[in-house]
C-alpha cells in the first residue's frame, strides 16, 4: 500500500503544535548557520538536549551528527531510554 502523504500532513505535520515545533527546530538551525557552528550540507543536526524544540537557549543546544541525533536508545517496550 502506498503512503498517503497528504493524510499524514493533515493529521500530524499540519497541526499547529507540530508547526510550532518545526519552526523552533528551523530557528535553531538558522542561528547555528549564522554563528558558523554548522554549514550547509555538513551532515550535522542541532540537538536539543532536553528534547524540547522550542527551547533554543544556548545551553540546551549542541551539534550532533545526523545519524546520532535522529536515533536514540530504546527500552524493551520501545520507549526512549532516559539518561
Amino acid at each position: 500500500m502506498a503512503r498517503n502523504y497528504r493524510k499524514e500532513y493533515d493529521n500530524y505535520q499540519g497541526t499547529e503544535k507540530q508547526k510550532k515545533r518545526r519552526a523552533g527546530r528551523n530557528k535553531a538551525r538558522r542561528a547555528a548557520l549564522r554563528n558558523g557552528t554548522v554549514k550547509k550540507g555538513d551532515n550535522n543536526d542541532i540537538h536539543h538536549k532536553d528534547g524540547n524544540p522550542k527551547n533554543n537557549s544556548s545551553d540546551n543546544l549542541s551539534v550532533r551528527n545526523k545519524r546520532h541525533n535522529r536515533s536514540f536508545a530504546r527500552t524493551s517496550t520501545a520507549r526512549k531510554k532516559r539518561g
